[in-house]
Protein backbone atom coordinates (compact mmCIF):
# COMPACT_ATOMS: atom_id res chain seq x y z
CA UNK A 1 0.00 0.00 0.00
CA UNK A 2 1.39 3.45 -1.14
CA UNK A 3 1.80 6.65 1.36
CA UNK A 4 0.94 9.88 0.10
CA UNK A 5 2.12 10.89 -3.03
CA UNK A 6 5.05 13.95 -3.27
CA UNK A 7 5.27 15.44 -6.85
CA UNK A 8 8.72 17.03 -7.52
CA UNK A 9 10.47 19.32 -9.86
CA UNK A 10 14.07 17.63 -11.50
CA UNK A 11 15.76 19.60 -8.12
CA UNK A 12 13.83 18.04 -5.97
CA UNK A 13 11.72 20.78 -5.10
CA UNK A 14 7.45 19.99 -3.86
CA UNK A 15 5.15 21.58 -6.78
CA UNK A 16 1.36 21.54 -6.09
CA UNK A 17 0.30 20.73 -9.45
CA UNK A 18 0.27 17.11 -10.91
CA UNK A 19 2.88 15.76 -11.96
CA UNK A 20 3.82 15.35 -15.92
CA UNK A 21 5.83 13.99 -18.24
CA UNK A 22 9.22 13.68 -17.32
CA UNK A 23 8.91 14.87 -13.66
CA UNK A 24 8.66 12.52 -10.30
CA UNK A 25 7.19 11.61 -7.42
CA UNK A 26 8.12 10.41 -4.27
CA UNK A 27 5.92 7.68 -2.08
CA UNK A 28 6.76 6.38 1.12
CA UNK A 29 5.54 2.76 1.17
CA UNK A 30 3.82 0.75 3.44
CA UNK A 31 7.39 -0.99 4.80
CA UNK A 32 8.56 2.42 5.43
CA UNK A 33 10.74 2.46 2.46
CA UNK A 34 10.82 4.82 -0.22
CA UNK A 35 10.08 4.99 -4.20
CA UNK A 36 10.76 7.48 -6.23
CA UNK A 37 8.74 7.36 -9.88
CA UNK A 38 9.52 8.95 -12.88
CA UNK A 39 7.35 8.97 -15.90
CA UNK A 40 9.17 8.17 -18.99
CA UNK A 41 6.48 9.23 -21.86
CA UNK A 42 5.16 6.78 -24.52
CA UNK A 43 6.78 4.08 -25.40
CA UNK A 44 5.73 1.46 -28.64
CA UNK A 45 2.26 2.21 -27.51
CA UNK A 46 1.99 1.97 -23.88
CA UNK A 47 2.98 4.43 -20.93
CA UNK A 48 6.96 3.77 -19.42
CA UNK A 49 7.68 4.49 -15.53
CA UNK A 50 10.90 3.79 -13.94
CA UNK A 51 11.07 3.18 -10.12
CA UNK A 52 14.03 3.78 -7.95
CA UNK A 53 13.98 2.65 -3.75
CA UNK A 54 16.11 4.14 -0.84
CA UNK A 55 15.87 3.72 2.71
CA UNK A 56 15.14 7.53 3.27
CA UNK A 57 13.22 10.39 1.39
CA UNK A 58 16.41 11.97 0.54
CA UNK A 59 18.81 9.18 -0.66
CA UNK A 60 15.80 8.37 -2.94
CA UNK A 61 15.27 11.89 -4.07
CA UNK A 62 19.14 11.85 -5.14
CA UNK A 63 18.41 9.00 -7.09
CA UNK A 64 15.17 9.98 -8.91
CA UNK A 65 16.95 13.17 -9.74
CA UNK A 66 20.04 11.47 -11.14
CA UNK A 67 17.40 8.84 -13.06
CA UNK A 68 15.47 12.17 -14.38
CA UNK A 69 18.91 13.29 -15.69
CA UNK A 70 19.66 10.03 -17.66
CA UNK A 71 15.82 10.47 -19.35
CA UNK A 72 16.40 13.97 -20.33
CA UNK A 73 19.77 13.11 -21.81
CA UNK A 74 18.78 10.25 -23.48
CA UNK A 75 20.12 8.05 -21.91
CA UNK A 76 18.67 3.87 -21.83
CA UNK A 77 16.61 3.48 -18.52
CA UNK A 78 16.36 -0.47 -17.25
CA UNK A 79 12.89 -1.72 -18.18
CA UNK A 80 10.24 -2.86 -15.52
CA UNK A 81 10.07 -5.99 -17.40
CA UNK A 82 14.39 -6.32 -17.04
CA UNK A 83 15.41 -10.18 -16.04
CA UNK A 84 17.79 -11.18 -13.66
CA UNK A 85 20.01 -12.78 -16.56
CA UNK A 86 19.96 -9.46 -18.51
CA UNK A 87 21.10 -7.35 -15.60
CA UNK A 88 23.92 -9.83 -14.56
CA UNK A 89 24.95 -9.98 -18.71
CA UNK A 90 25.03 -6.01 -18.32
CA UNK A 91 26.46 -6.10 -15.18
CA UNK A 92 29.48 -9.01 -16.02
CA UNK A 93 30.24 -6.69 -19.27
CA UNK A 94 29.99 -2.95 -18.27
CA UNK A 95 31.13 -3.19 -14.21
CA UNK A 96 32.61 -6.45 -13.00
CA UNK A 97 34.76 -6.91 -16.09
CA UNK A 98 36.70 -3.03 -15.33
CA UNK A 99 36.86 -3.58 -11.96
CA UNK A 100 38.57 -6.86 -11.09
CA UNK A 101 41.29 -8.79 -11.75
CA UNK A 102 40.89 -10.95 -15.18
CA UNK A 103 40.94 -14.10 -13.01
CA UNK A 104 38.27 -12.97 -10.47
CA UNK A 105 36.26 -12.01 -13.75
CA UNK A 106 36.92 -15.36 -15.23
CA UNK A 107 35.01 -16.90 -11.90
CA UNK A 108 31.90 -14.46 -11.51
CA UNK A 109 31.15 -15.42 -15.10
CA UNK A 110 31.48 -18.90 -14.45
CA UNK A 111 29.22 -18.76 -11.23
CA UNK A 112 26.57 -16.67 -13.16
CA UNK A 113 26.82 -19.14 -16.33
CA UNK A 114 26.72 -22.39 -14.59
CA UNK A 115 25.02 -22.03 -11.17
CA UNK A 116 22.39 -18.17 -11.24
CA UNK A 117 21.71 -17.83 -14.33
CA UNK A 118 20.06 -21.25 -15.20
CA UNK A 119 17.89 -20.64 -12.21
CA UNK A 120 17.58 -16.93 -11.76
CA UNK A 121 17.99 -15.84 -15.45
CA UNK A 122 14.55 -15.29 -16.40
CA UNK A 123 13.27 -13.47 -13.24
CA UNK A 124 12.08 -9.92 -13.20
CA UNK A 125 14.76 -8.53 -11.63
CA UNK A 126 12.93 -6.31 -9.71
CA UNK A 127 10.37 -8.75 -8.27
CA UNK A 128 13.30 -11.39 -6.77
CA UNK A 129 13.16 -12.74 -4.03
CA UNK A 130 14.98 -13.45 -0.72
CA UNK A 131 13.12 -16.95 -1.25
CA UNK A 132 14.14 -17.52 -4.55
CA UNK A 133 18.07 -16.73 -3.66
CA UNK A 134 17.64 -18.85 -0.60
CA UNK A 135 15.59 -22.03 -3.22
CA UNK A 136 18.52 -21.48 -5.39
CA UNK A 137 21.44 -21.94 -2.32
CA UNK A 138 19.51 -25.24 -1.07
CA UNK A 139 19.20 -26.89 -4.02
CA UNK A 140 23.00 -26.37 -4.78
CA UNK A 141 23.80 -28.04 -1.08
CA UNK A 142 21.37 -31.01 -1.84
CA UNK A 143 23.35 -31.03 -5.67
CA UNK A 144 26.43 -31.87 -3.65
CA UNK A 145 27.99 -28.47 -4.41
CA UNK A 146 30.76 -27.46 -1.43
CA UNK A 147 29.12 -25.05 1.00
CA UNK A 148 32.23 -23.05 -0.03
CA UNK A 149 31.16 -22.42 -3.87
CA UNK A 150 27.61 -22.24 -2.39
CA UNK A 151 28.98 -18.71 -0.24
CA UNK A 152 30.68 -17.60 -3.22
CA UNK A 153 27.83 -18.17 -5.64
CA UNK A 154 25.59 -15.65 -2.81
CA UNK A 155 28.66 -13.60 -3.08
CA UNK A 156 28.56 -12.94 -6.85
CA UNK A 157 25.59 -12.47 -6.58
CA UNK A 158 25.40 -10.41 -3.83
CA UNK A 159 27.80 -7.83 -5.38
CA UNK A 160 25.99 -7.35 -8.81
CA UNK A 161 22.88 -6.78 -6.60
CA UNK A 162 24.70 -4.18 -4.55
CA UNK A 163 25.09 -2.66 -7.86
CA UNK A 164 21.33 -2.73 -9.03
CA UNK A 165 20.48 -1.04 -5.66
CA UNK A 166 22.49 2.41 -6.10
CA UNK A 167 21.29 2.44 -9.56
CA UNK A 168 17.82 2.26 -7.62
CA UNK A 169 17.17 -0.72 -10.22
CA UNK A 170 15.47 -2.77 -6.86
CA UNK A 171 14.58 -1.96 -3.48
CA UNK A 172 16.37 -4.13 -1.75
CA UNK A 173 19.46 -6.44 -2.13
CA UNK A 174 17.87 -9.59 -1.32
CA UNK A 175 20.76 -11.74 -1.37
CA UNK A 176 22.50 -9.46 1.49
CA UNK A 177 19.32 -10.81 2.92
CA UNK A 178 19.62 -14.61 2.73
CA UNK A 179 21.66 -16.48 5.27
CA UNK A 180 24.70 -17.98 3.45
CA UNK A 181 25.97 -21.73 3.81
CA UNK A 182 27.78 -21.95 6.99
CA UNK A 183 31.63 -23.25 5.65
CA UNK A 184 33.29 -25.03 8.37
CA UNK A 185 37.35 -24.32 7.93
CA UNK A 186 39.35 -26.82 7.49
CA UNK A 187 42.04 -28.08 9.52
CA UNK A 188 45.74 -27.34 8.72
CA UNK A 189 47.98 -30.14 9.58
CA UNK A 190 51.07 -28.79 7.72
CA UNK A 191 54.19 -30.98 7.05
CA UNK A 192 56.82 -31.53 10.19
CA UNK A 193 60.36 -30.58 10.10
CA UNK A 194 60.89 -33.86 9.73
CA UNK A 195 58.74 -34.14 6.65
CA UNK A 196 60.07 -30.91 5.36
CA UNK A 197 63.67 -32.29 5.10
CA UNK A 198 62.60 -35.59 4.04
CA UNK A 199 60.64 -33.55 0.94
CA UNK A 200 63.26 -31.14 0.44
CA UNK A 201 66.20 -34.26 0.29
CA UNK A 202 63.88 -36.40 -1.91
CA UNK A 203 64.05 -33.45 -4.39
CA UNK A 204 67.65 -32.35 -4.34
CA UNK A 205 69.01 -33.43 -7.72
CA UNK A 206 64.97 -32.93 -9.31
CA UNK A 207 65.24 -29.75 -11.80
CA UNK A 208 62.51 -28.40 -9.36
CA UNK A 209 64.22 -28.92 -6.51
CA UNK A 210 64.86 -25.00 -5.59
CA UNK A 211 60.86 -24.28 -6.20
CA UNK A 212 59.84 -26.08 -3.51
CA UNK A 213 63.13 -24.81 -1.24
CA UNK A 214 61.66 -21.38 -1.89
CA UNK A 215 57.95 -22.74 -1.22
CA UNK A 216 58.47 -23.53 2.36
CA UNK A 217 61.19 -21.16 3.34
CA UNK A 218 59.15 -18.22 2.64
CA UNK A 219 55.69 -19.19 2.09
CA UNK A 220 54.97 -17.18 -1.25
CA UNK A 221 51.89 -18.43 -3.55
CA UNK A 222 52.55 -20.87 -6.70
CA UNK A 223 51.62 -18.16 -8.73
CA UNK A 224 53.83 -15.68 -7.21
CA UNK A 225 57.16 -18.40 -7.36
CA UNK A 226 55.77 -19.40 -11.50
CA UNK A 227 56.15 -15.56 -12.00
CA UNK A 228 59.61 -14.58 -11.11
CA UNK A 229 62.35 -13.83 -13.06
CA UNK A 230 65.90 -13.16 -12.08
CA UNK A 231 65.79 -9.31 -12.50
CA UNK A 232 63.47 -10.05 -9.27
CA UNK A 233 66.91 -11.54 -7.62
CA UNK A 234 69.51 -9.11 -5.62
CA UNK A 235 72.11 -11.82 -4.41
CA UNK A 236 74.45 -9.61 -2.97
CA UNK A 237 72.14 -7.99 -0.66
CA UNK A 238 70.11 -11.56 -0.69
CA UNK A 239 66.42 -10.52 -1.53
CA UNK A 240 63.87 -11.43 -3.86
CA UNK A 241 60.68 -9.04 -4.82
CA UNK A 242 57.55 -10.28 -5.40
CA UNK A 243 55.81 -8.54 -8.47
CA UNK A 244 53.12 -10.31 -10.71
CA UNK A 245 51.37 -13.73 -10.57
CA UNK A 246 50.86 -16.83 -13.17
CA UNK A 247 46.96 -17.26 -12.99
CA UNK A 248 45.56 -20.08 -15.43
CA UNK A 249 42.15 -18.38 -16.94
CA UNK A 250 40.10 -20.31 -19.51
CA UNK A 251 42.82 -22.94 -19.99
CA UNK A 252 45.73 -20.20 -20.46
CA UNK A 253 48.28 -18.86 -18.73
CA UNK A 254 48.44 -15.20 -17.63
CA UNK A 255 50.91 -12.84 -15.94
CA UNK A 256 49.00 -10.24 -14.01
CA UNK A 257 50.01 -7.90 -10.93
CA UNK A 258 49.82 -9.40 -7.47
CA UNK A 259 46.59 -9.47 -5.94
CA UNK A 260 47.35 -6.60 -3.45
CA UNK A 261 49.85 -3.60 -2.38
CA UNK A 262 50.47 -6.01 0.34
CA UNK A 263 51.07 -8.96 -1.48
CA UNK A 264 53.85 -6.65 -4.04
CA UNK A 265 56.62 -6.65 -1.46
CA UNK A 266 60.64 -7.65 -0.71
CA UNK A 267 61.54 -10.46 1.51
CA UNK A 268 65.26 -11.67 2.53
CA UNK A 269 66.26 -14.76 1.84
CA UNK A 270 68.53 -17.19 4.03
CA UNK A 271 71.52 -18.20 3.17
CA UNK A 272 70.36 -22.09 1.92
CA UNK A 273 67.98 -20.81 -0.17
CA UNK A 274 70.60 -18.34 -2.38
CA UNK A 275 72.30 -21.55 -2.77
CA UNK A 276 69.45 -23.30 -4.07
CA UNK A 277 69.37 -20.64 -6.61
CA UNK A 278 72.79 -20.58 -7.41
CA UNK A 279 72.36 -24.45 -8.51
CA UNK A 280 69.32 -23.55 -10.54
CA UNK A 281 70.49 -21.05 -11.94
CA UNK A 282 73.58 -23.58 -13.07
CA UNK A 283 71.83 -26.16 -14.25
CA UNK A 284 69.29 -23.69 -16.14
CA UNK A 285 72.31 -22.14 -17.92
CA UNK A 286 73.00 -25.92 -18.89
CA UNK A 287 69.79 -26.68 -20.07
CA UNK A 288 69.89 -23.54 -22.62
CA UNK A 289 73.06 -24.70 -23.93
CA UNK A 290 71.43 -28.01 -24.67
CA UNK A 291 68.63 -26.51 -26.11
CA UNK A 292 70.39 -23.79 -28.16
CA UNK A 293 68.17 -22.22 -31.03
CA UNK A 294 65.24 -24.11 -29.39
CA UNK A 295 65.67 -21.75 -26.20
CA UNK A 296 62.66 -19.97 -26.02
CA UNK A 297 64.14 -16.83 -24.50
CA UNK A 298 62.37 -16.24 -21.70
CA UNK A 299 64.08 -14.51 -18.60
CA UNK A 300 61.42 -16.93 -16.01
CA UNK A 301 63.32 -18.28 -12.60
CA UNK A 302 61.35 -21.51 -13.31
CA UNK A 303 60.83 -22.66 -16.49
CA UNK A 304 60.48 -26.03 -18.84
CA UNK A 305 63.90 -27.58 -20.10
CA UNK A 306 63.51 -25.20 -23.38
CA UNK A 307 62.78 -22.48 -21.44
CA UNK A 308 58.42 -21.94 -21.70
CA UNK A 309 56.87 -21.24 -18.57
CA UNK A 310 56.08 -23.65 -16.48
CA UNK A 311 52.01 -24.13 -15.88
CA UNK A 312 50.15 -24.39 -12.48
CA UNK A 313 48.80 -27.76 -13.29
CA UNK A 314 52.02 -29.08 -13.78
CA UNK A 315 53.56 -28.61 -10.51
CA UNK A 316 50.14 -29.63 -9.21
CA UNK A 317 51.04 -33.36 -10.77
CA UNK A 318 55.23 -32.80 -10.20
CA UNK A 319 53.90 -32.64 -6.31
CA UNK A 320 52.11 -34.80 -6.21
CA UNK A 321 53.83 -37.65 -8.00
CA UNK A 322 57.26 -36.32 -5.56
CA UNK A 323 54.94 -37.07 -2.51
CA UNK A 324 54.18 -40.62 -4.15
CA UNK A 325 57.61 -41.37 -4.86
CA UNK A 326 58.77 -40.71 -1.08
CA UNK A 327 56.06 -42.37 0.46
CA UNK A 328 54.67 -38.96 2.22
CA UNK A 329 51.05 -37.96 2.97
CA UNK A 330 48.93 -36.43 0.76
CA UNK A 331 49.21 -32.05 1.07
CA UNK A 332 48.60 -29.72 -1.81
CA UNK A 333 51.24 -27.72 -3.29
CA UNK A 334 49.20 -24.36 -1.44
CA UNK A 335 49.89 -26.29 1.81
CA UNK A 336 53.89 -25.68 1.60
CA UNK A 337 52.28 -22.26 2.42
CA UNK A 338 50.97 -23.40 5.54
CA UNK A 339 53.94 -25.21 6.53
CA UNK A 340 55.84 -22.03 6.29
CA UNK A 341 53.85 -19.60 8.52
CA UNK A 342 53.34 -23.41 11.43
CA UNK A 343 57.40 -23.04 11.42
CA UNK A 344 57.65 -19.26 11.61
CA UNK A 345 54.96 -19.52 14.00
CA UNK A 346 56.72 -22.12 16.26
CA UNK A 347 60.19 -20.12 16.14
CA UNK A 348 58.63 -17.37 17.59
CA UNK A 349 58.11 -15.12 14.85
CA UNK A 350 54.77 -13.01 15.36
CA UNK A 351 51.47 -12.66 13.14
CA UNK A 352 52.58 -9.66 11.76
CA UNK A 353 55.88 -11.12 10.52
CA UNK A 354 54.43 -13.47 9.04
CA UNK A 355 51.54 -11.51 7.85
CA UNK A 356 54.19 -9.32 6.19
CA UNK A 357 56.25 -12.36 4.99
CA UNK A 358 53.14 -14.08 3.45
CA UNK A 359 51.33 -10.57 1.72
CA UNK A 360 48.51 -10.98 3.56
CA UNK A 361 46.18 -7.69 2.92
CA UNK A 362 45.21 -7.30 6.99
CA UNK A 363 46.68 -8.73 9.82
CA UNK A 364 42.85 -10.32 10.61
CA UNK A 365 43.47 -12.61 7.45
CA UNK A 366 46.55 -14.29 8.93
CA UNK A 367 44.82 -14.07 12.93
CA UNK A 368 41.57 -15.89 10.82
CA UNK A 369 43.72 -18.72 9.46
CA UNK A 370 46.75 -19.23 12.17
CA UNK A 371 44.92 -18.01 15.32
CA UNK A 372 44.64 -21.59 16.43
CA UNK A 373 48.81 -21.86 16.38
CA UNK A 374 49.61 -18.61 18.22
CA UNK A 375 46.95 -20.18 20.85
CA UNK A 376 48.74 -23.67 21.26
CA UNK A 377 51.87 -21.06 21.73
CA UNK A 378 50.14 -19.16 24.55
CA UNK A 379 49.72 -22.79 26.08
CA UNK A 380 53.09 -24.23 25.81
CA UNK A 381 54.14 -21.16 27.54
CA UNK A 382 51.78 -21.57 30.46
CA UNK A 383 53.17 -25.08 30.62
CA UNK A 384 56.67 -23.99 30.49
CA UNK A 385 56.27 -21.49 32.81
CA UNK A 386 54.10 -23.86 35.08
CA UNK A 387 57.58 -26.44 35.23
CA UNK A 388 59.61 -23.62 36.21
CA UNK A 389 57.64 -21.42 38.75
CA UNK A 390 55.12 -23.85 39.96
CA UNK A 391 54.86 -25.39 43.10
CA UNK A 392 53.13 -29.07 43.84
CA UNK A 393 50.73 -28.93 46.60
Amino acid sequence: MRGRTIPMTEHGNRRNHRRGHGEGSITQRSDGRWEGRLDCGWQNGRRRYRSVYGRTRRETAEKLNAALREHQDGLPSPSGRMTVGQFLTDWLENVARHAVRPSTFSSYETMIRRHIAPVLGRKVLKSLRPEDVQSMLAAMRTSGLSARTCQYVRAVLRRALGHALRLGHVARNVAALVEGPRVEREEIHPFTPEEVRQLLDGLLDDRLSALYVLAVSLGLRKGELLALKWADLDFERGTLSVQRIVQRIRGELVVADVKTQRSRRTVSLPSFVMDALRVHRGRQILERELAGRLWQGSDWVFTTELGGMVGTSTVNHHFGDTLRRLGMRHQRFHDLRHCCASLLLSEGLSLRDVMELRGHSAIAVTADVYGHLTAERRQEAARRMDALLGTSG
